[in-house]
């Protein structure tokens, strides 16, 4: 895969040699903020990741952008939506408010006294700014647009672009524009309610093209654990395929981030088993879409909860995840995690462990893999972080004691496939996964880690701690 062999940026690097005398190109320790500070819980200058939900992310130049919904840890949100920005989309700063309160319109329509998921979409030579108003459990909800020359402002609302109230089917928030094969921009928006819909796009006002509320692409049988939300679409014009990425279950507790493709922006949309994410009768809907992400927690270290409602930055030949997610001591926090998003063999999007530090894809030596690895497999129904297991990758192929029957192969580049027997030693169920120096963030050291996915479509991510 094309983005999967990404080209080499001038970063901060420590080179660690391998057993056999290669060198690793590893990152450096990325700076540190502050967990749970609340020295500066109303200082907006120092929140640099914190009070981070619904992260929507552009880039303009050599400069990232992030906007994200009104929230604040201990206090009252100042409605406005935030805005921050980054040369590495690792350093983050404050840059202010991009909207004095809610619009008026939308507030007299929904009694808003905040926003929420924002998304910035350049058109032409005019950046669009899609702002969601609502109240939570409710779909009289509004999604309006503004407009500026520039992403730091000043921007002029233009008002709606579509409404929902009850006896509707959709609910209209969570915005996402993504243009297809031809250049030209649709609409994906939905939450709960009747599920995620997409639209054509008129790139001239950056409003509907047609009236409605567009072509239904995903949904979940209606039930408290029947959320899916936060749709972000993108188009892989190798594969020639588009990948609805959106968020499933608990946006506190159990979020988690599911995908599936298609060779039409309108659907339907499979998962890597063939199952439509429209498909509301399988039963359980638990089972419908890849999961690529959900709740974590490493030997060491704190873990993290409910992770979701992303956006993707493709940035040239590197694809990155941005999203929210929840420390487990005291989940009224919420944090900014960037992630590398890499391609495996099949053409499925896998996300990194561990959070962007600058690392390199690159060649691995055989001699840095065998150790004992920490490993997690993201099953899609479970209601927490999932705990990591100790696997011991050995230099003889074979993991775990001399005489198992499980092993490991290596293409010799980046690729391990992990073959686990059955009981009965009758078939090995095989993990299929991608290598990578990375910067072990629970540990505060380099580290190999991986991503990849089992052939039941489960997420399966790792690192090397020994």
């Amino acid at each position: 895969m094309k983005r999967y062999f990404l080209t080499m940026t001038a970063i901060a690097t420590v080179w660690l040699t391998g057993c056999s005398g290669e060198e690793l190109v590893y990152p450096q320790a990325p700076t540190s903020y502050p967990m749970y500070d609340t020295a500066n819980i109303d200082n907006e200058q120092a929140w640099n990741m914190s009070n981070v939900h619904d992260p929507s992310i552009i880039k303009d130049g050599d400069t990232y952008y992030i906007f994200s919904t009104d929230v604040k840890v201990g206090g009252t949100a100042k409605p406005g939506l935030m805005v921050r920005k980054s040369k590495d989309l690792m350093n983050w700063e404050w840059a202010g408010y991009a909207l004095d309160g809610v619009p008026a319109e939308a507030e007299a329509w929904t009694g808003a006294t905040g926003m929420w998921a924002p998304e910035v979409a350049k058109l032409g030579d005019r950046f669009y700014l899609y702002y969601s108003a609502s109240t939570f459990g409710s779909n009289r909800s509004f999604i309006g647009v503004a407009t500026s020359d520039s992403l730091e402002g000043p921007w002029t609302d233009q008002g709606e672009v579509v409404k929902t109230g009850p006896g509707d089917e959709p609910n209209a928030i969570d915005p996402n524009i993504v243009k297809d094969a031809e250049g030209k921009p649709w609409f994906v928006y939905g939450s709960f309610f009747g599920g995620i819909y997409a639209a054509p796009l008129d790139p001239a006002t950056g409003k509907l093209k047609e009236q409605g509320y567009g072509t239904k692409i995903a949904a979940r049988a209606a039930s408290e654990s029947g959320a899916v939300e936060g749709p972000y679409m993108i188009y892989n014009a190798e594969l020639k395929q588009y990948y609805l990425f959106v968020s499933y279950d608990s946006l506190s507790q159990d979020y988690n981030v599911r995908v599936g493709r298609s060779a039409s922006i309108t659907g339907p949309f499979l998962d890597s088993l063939g199952r439509d994410m429209l498909d509301t009768a399988y039963d359980p809907t638990f089972d419908v879409g890849n999961k690529i992400m959900g709740g974590y927690r490493f030997a060491e270290g704190e873990g993290w909860i409910a992770p979701g409602h992303n956006s993707i930055l493709q940035d040239g030949d590197s694809d990155y995840i941005v999203h929210h997610a929840r420390p487990e001591q005291d989940s009224n926090w919420m944090y900014l995690h960037v992630r590398k998003l890499l391609w495996n063999g099949d053409g499925w999007p896998v996300v990194s462990p561990e959070r962007y530090a600058g690392e390199q894809v690159q060649t691995i030596p055989k001699s840095a893999l065998a150790g004992t690895w920490e490993r997690i497999v993201h099953e899609k129904y479970i209601d927490g972080p999932i705990d990591s297991e100790a696997i011991e990758l050995r230099k003889d192929g074979k993991i775990g004691a001399e005489d198992s029957a499980d092993y490991w192969e290596f293409d010799g580049e980046h690729t391990v496939r992990l073959y686990f027997q059955d009981d009965d030693q009758t078939k090995a169920g095989v993990e299929t996964v991608l290598v990578l120096p990375a910067w072990d963030a629970e540990r505060n050291k380099p580290s190999l880690v991986f991503t990849g996915m089992d052939d039941k479509g489960l997420a399966v991510w790792g690192k090397q701690i020994k």
